[in-house]
């Protein structure tokens, strides 16, 4: 500090009789410090002003009208008010209402300020651009070989991501490609041969542990853009299939290999949602082009196309009917459930008293009941068959619930609800929440994060928003593992029918994740 600056006269806080604040009430190297009350609201406005227009209010006592300034405007005076009008900005003109989309249109109240650069002009390729692409494609696809089976090996799959053999267009017929060396073993058998292994396994028979963070198997870039869903095939689990904002449905090797097994090209938007037949030899795909599509999970022949309408509403999700799987429902974006027969290819009953887009489709009580949930923040429970609602759980409190998961003995079912917790509902004859059992501590508001339980019942895990699974014990609720698997949001999480403490992993990051 130089000595023109020490000889200054003093200056800081004063007492209200003008003299200079004691030392006792805190004394800094740099000055006086004292306390003073101010509302946040009134601080918190003339910091912003100070920041906008390089002045603020003076708040000593006696100082009313003059302001504390940044040097540009020092010495002047004048209300709040009056300062804001001289550096508010100019407005353009509201225009002629006469004229509608010409130069000098009218633009009323949304009309901008003056300097300001042009906005919500539309970005993007221009209508040439589109055109050029469509045709470039459109003749890159033609010289592919309808439904063919494209044998790869493992040095070309690496590089499928990039070939336009796995962009479909809208129109043309569905294709599969094979990414091993041979689809039959010495024996003559197809990835759809259970391992002997895993045959004398029941369905329950063992005891679960809570996963112990092992990760098994990565696969990166499994789609591109994100996975929208994992599915273990039923009984077995030595398959395990996933769909992606890409449009492609793929399955793996889950059991031995632990490869990319096969690819399937059907869809032209993003693949909502995946369902496995009961006996695993067939599934549904459901996209936001507006099509469901039953495919051979075995040869990977497309074999029927499901569509309502000339609108196409959304197929948020797709289930087969589990005592028959000639027959499968549908929940729509429009409200409707829609129930269709695959062998007749028409529709037969349809389940009309949603107000909103249906999400979820879960059977119970031996296949003859099912609920569903809808945007409209309320569960409706049905009878197979009957169009007519046997039971409506709708709250003013209720949030809604996009995904639900039933338990092994069937007497429970649980929602992701999105006020952060997983609900729990009863299906005897009252079907009632269980409001003393609710499963909390990850953050999924905004996401439809699938649950699933251990085959035998005794936990519970689901992804979140910030990519962790947790995992709870089923009796007593506590959390008993947790871990950071992905590093998007955790959109769904699937036990291994047979393993364990096996979990399957997927992500919004486009990885999927196998842990044990």
């Amino acid at each position: 500090m130089g000595y023109e600056q020490m000889t200054q006269p003093l200056a800081g806080p004063t007492e209200s009789d003008g003299s200079f604040a004691s030392k006792g009430r805190g004394t800094l190297a740099s000055g006086t410090v004292e306390p003073q009350a101010i509302e946040e609201y009134l601080f918190r406005q003339q910091e912003r002003m100070f920041k906008q227009q390089g002045r603020a209010n003076d708040p000593s006592i006696g100082a009313e009208g003059r302001y504390i300034t940044s040097g540009v405007n020092a010495g002047r005076t004048g209300s709040n008010q009056a300062g804001s009008k001289e550096s508010r900005r100019k407005r353009k003109g509201k225009g002629d209402p006469s004229v509608a989309r010409a130069e000098g249109a009218y633009q009323g109240p949304w009309a901008g300020f003056e300097g300001d650069t042009e906005k919500g002009k539309q970005s993007g390729p221009t209508q040439e651009q589109l055109a050029e692409y469509e045709q470039r494609m459109s003749g890159q696809l033609s010289t592919t070989t309808n439904n063919e089976t494209l044998q790869l090996t493992d040095a070309v799959a690496g590089s499928i991501k990039t070939s336009s053999k796995l962009v479909y267009v809208e129109g043309q017929e569905e294709r599969t490609m094979f990414h091993m060396q041979s689809e039959r073993d010495y024996q003559g058998r197809t990835y759809m041969h259970v391992p002997n292994e895993l045959q004398h396994i029941d369905e329950g028979e063992q005891t679960c542990t809570a996963p112990k963070q092992r990760l098994v198997k990565e696969w990166k870039s499994a789609h591109a853009g994100g996975v929208s869903a994992i599915r273990f095939i039923p009984q077995s689990g030595h398959l395990l299939l996933s769909c992606g904002m890409d449009g492609l449905v793929k399955i793996f090797d889950a059991h031995s290999s632990l490869r990319h097994l096969r690819t399937y090209v059907g869809h032209s938007k993003a693949v909502r949602d995946i369902s496995f037949a009961p006996d695993g030899r067939s599934f549904l795909s459901s996209s936001y082009d507006g099509y469901t599509k039953l495919w051979d999970t075995e040869t990977g022949k497309c074999t029927s196309t499901f569509s309502t309408n000339a609108k196409r509403a959304t197929p948020n999700v797709a289930r087969f009917y589990p005592e028959d799987a000639n027959v499968f429902l549908a929940g729509l974006s429009d409200k409707r459930i829609v129930q269709w027969d695959v062998r007749a290819h028409e529709l037969t009953q349809e389940y009309n008293q949603h107000l909103g887009a249906v999400n979820s489709l879960t059977f119970f009580d031996s296949s003859r009941r099912f609920v569903s949930t809808s945007d409209d923040k309320s569960m409706r429970v049905w009878e197979y068959g009957i169009p007519i609602v046997i039971k409506l759980i709708a709250d003013p409190a209720m949030y809604s619930v996009p995904s639900v998961a039933l338990h092994p003995n069937q007497r429970w079912f649980v929602g992701q609800s999105m006020d952060n917790r997983i609900v729990v509902y009863g299906t005897g004859e009252r079907i009632k929440q269980h409001k003393r059992k609710q499963f909390e501590g990850h953050l999924t508001a905004g996401f439809a994060c699938q649950p699933s339980f251990s085959p035998d019942g005794a936990y519970l895990t689901s992804g979140d928003s910030e990519g962790q699974v947790w995992c709870w014990d089923w009796r007593s609720t506590k959390v008993v593992a947790r871990w950071k698997a992905h590093d998007k949001v955790a959109i769904c999480t699937a036990w291994h029918p047979r393993e364990t403490s096996r979990v399957a992993t997927c992500s919004w990051d486009g990885s999927i994740k196998y842990w044990d």
